[in-house]
């Protein structure tokens, strides 16, 4: 028997406890009650948003999948992500999506790299010594 086991042997390994809190209808209903005419109004934006119209609705939760990942809102991208699979998504088209997010994320890192390039724009690397 290991130090680690301890006297009960190994133990079973824990489900992990969520990093943010569970949604619940008591809390949705909550949070409805708190500010029922502005909770509308978002619902219905939120229709009108994700109804068919220039963009059919599985293209629309694509966009929200990628969009929820680039926000990284844990809630967007199990809602838009269960929303796509409804709306006919495949696993594929959802994965690519992510893709996309990732590749947004990220070139926006280097997109932005220009204004350090702008800020070192007037810095010698050789000699450490600012240009004139």
């Amino acid at each position: 028997m290991t130090a680690a086991e301890g006297s009960t042997g190994p133990q079973a390994p824990r489900t992990p406890r969520p990093v943010f809190p569970v949604t619940t209808p008591d809390l949705v209903a909550h949070r409805r009650e708190l500010a029922p005419d502005i909770h509308a109004k978002w619902d219905e934006f939120s229709a009108a948003v994700f109804a068919a119209g220039a963009l059919d609705a599985l293209t629309k939760q694509l966009i929200a999948v990628a969009a929820a990942h680039i926000t990284q809102c844990p809630y967007c991208i199990s809602g838009h992500t269960r929303g796509a699979l409804r709306a006919g998504a495949t696993e594929q088209q959802i994965m690519e999506a992510v893709w996309v997010a990732a590749e947004m994320r990220a070139g926006a890192a280097l997109a932005h790299s220009v204004i350090s390039l702008t800020a070192m724009g007037g810095h010698s690397h050789a000699t450490g010594e600012t240009k004139e």
